[in-house]
This record gives structure tokens, sequence and C-alpha cells, in this order.
């Protein structure tokens, strides 16, 4: 694993940040004892080094436990038993936290870059509407980013990926965070959105890359897809104003079904079954249910297909999106 020293930004930051923003990292695993291993050998090389470290065991029965009490007890760990899903351990992991920033990991993805801890610092002590910050991976699910030599321009965005992103605490605590009842999957674009709606900003920062050892062993790609559909509608029902979530429901749904479909009989036979899921949490969703203004929900679905590459473009659309509400 070698690591990026270079960072052309590290003597701006100490310029424009008297006192360096702190930094954590957090990791939720699942019974991937070796593979955390790996990840939190990398972390321990960063330099300056992360100011502290917070792991949450979710459900694991493998011996990730003990490993990390007895190879890396200056870590903070936290364990569920049984599991609650990925989403309500980062949610846990992120009020847990003390520092500013909080750099979100796999357990199998670590910085290419040794000083990330500066070059996060810097991308937020110099944008203080900064909410989130995502990098690009370099992961097999993807292999022509293996070997690409660069990620092109960074750029407003509306979601990001919980693999390779930096939040900043104090704006988590402002608005509702992740909502933990997705147990997996679509926390981050329904995050973003909330930052979006505060008046924050969601970033894609390019010179940062994040190693992503992704495998297709133990994933279900079904299960996944029903839960990346069903939390997409509990999410519309939450955020999506009247009368457009009548509209934007149905429409959502449909394309899921079409998703389906291309990939064959044995998908489409088990649609019916996140319907089902969906609809028997429904009305709790409802009892939460929050929503955005019009405006800002359609920048935010403009953002998700297009993303903008200027400050002035984003502040057109985001300042015209405020002031229409």
């Amino acid at each position: 694993m070698t690591l990026n020293t270079e960072n052309p930004t590290a003597s701006k930051s100490k310029i424009d940040s008297p006192a360096p923003l702190t930094v954590a990292v957090m990791i939720t695993t699942h019974n991937r004892m070796e593979i955390l291993r790996e990840t939190c050998k990398v972390l321990e090389e960063l330099y300056p080094p992360i100011d502290q470290v917070l792991i949450c065991a979710d459900g694991c029965t493998d011996g990730t436990v003990e490993m990390m009490q007895t190879q890396f007890p200056h870590y903070q760990l936290w364990v569920n038993q049984p599991g609650k899903g990925s989403v309500a351990s980062r949610d846990r992991l992120m009020r847990k936290a003390t520092t500013d920033l909080v750099l979100a990991l796999d357990d199998d993805s670590y910085p290419l870059q040794s000083d990330i801890v500066e070059r996060v610092q810097s991308l937020f002590a110099t944008r203080p509407r900064l909410a989130v910050v995502s990098f690009p991976q370099r992961t097999e699910e993807y292999p022509d980013s293996l070997t690409a030599d660069s990620f092109g321009n960074s750029f407003f965005c509306g979601s990001f990926a919980s693999a390779a992103a930096c939040f900043r605490r104090s704006i988590y605590q402002q608005v509702d965070g992740f909502f933990t009842q997705f147990f997996h999957m679509y926390e981050e674009p329904d995050y973003a959105l909330q930052c979006l709606a505060a008046g924050y900003e969601v970033w894609h920062e390019t010179s940062i890359e994040i190693r992503h050892l992704w495998t297709g062993v133990s994933r279900n790609e079904i299960r996944n897809h029903h839960r990346h559909a069903r939390n997409e509608q509990w999410s519309l029902w939450r955020r999506c104003p009247f009368p457009y979530v009548l509209l934007l429901s149905p429409y959502r749904l449909v394309r899921q079904w079409q998703y389906a479909a291309s990939r064959g009989w044995r998908w489409i036979v088990r649609e019916p079954l996140w319907w089902w899921a969906m609809m028997q949490s429904l009305p709790e969703v409802l009892g939460d249910r929050d929503p955005i203004p019009w405006s800002t929900y359609r920048a935010w679905i403009g953002l998700l297909s297009q993303p903008i590459y200027s400050e002035q473009e984003w502040q057109a659309t985001f300042s015209k999106s405020s002031k229409a509400d």
C-alpha cells in the first residue's frame, strides 16, 4: 500500500487556519476482521496523525472485537450486538465523535495520500459552508478507475459515497442526520439533500483519492437493490413536498422496476418484496415527515444528474431556489 505524500495546499492551510481543525476517522465493519486490520495499519501511517479513530463492530462474530482490543487498543471501539446496519452504525459514530471533521471510510477503503489530514483541514477551513466532501475511489468495482491518470475537475454534487467522504460534524448535529431506519444504503443522497436545504455545500474533491478494495463476494445485488429502492421511497415521502411526491413516488417505482426487468426474470418476480417492506413502515416514515421546499428539492434532483463546476453557477442555482422558497 503506497501512500502519496505530495500536498500543494499544505502551506495555504497553515495560513488560512490558525487553529487546525481536528479530524477523526470512522469505520463500520461486519465480519471482515483481516480486511479491517490492514486498513487500520494504513491509518497508522498517516501524517499528521488522525486525532480520533472510531470503529463500530456491527454484529461481528469473527473475532473483530478481540482483534481491535488487542492490536489497536488506542482506537475507540463501539459494538452493536445484534447488528443494526451500516447507517445506524455511522450515525452512532458521528454522534460519538468529538472532532471538527469526520472522515468516513469502509473497512476496505483507505486514503492514498498520507497527508489527507492537512488536505481536508485546508478544504474545510477555507469554505465555512462546506458540509460534506466526497473523494474519487480507485476500485475494482469500476476497473477504469484503477488506471485513470486523473479524475478531472472538482465539482458541487448532490450525493456522495460513505466509503470516501468527510463531514463537518457541527452541521451533522444541526440537521436530521442519517435516517437509521434505512439500515443500509441511500443515506448519502438523503443527507446531501438535508445539507443543501439548510444552505450548505456538498463538494466532490478530485485531488484526494481513496483506494477501495471492492469485491463482489458476500454482496447480494438483489437485496441491495431492494434496500436502495425502498429507502429512496422513504426519503421521498419524508422530504418531497405535496403534490410533487404523488408524481415522483410512482415514477421512481417504475424506474426501479425497469432496472429490475433489465436484470432478468429472477429480479422481476422479487420486486414486490421491497414494495411490501416499504409499505409496512410507511406510516412511521410519514410520522417523521419534514418536507423541503420544492424549488430546493428540484435543484437537488438536477444536481444528481448534472454536477455544478463553478461557484457562480452554484450561487445562481441555490440562491434562486432559496429566494423562491
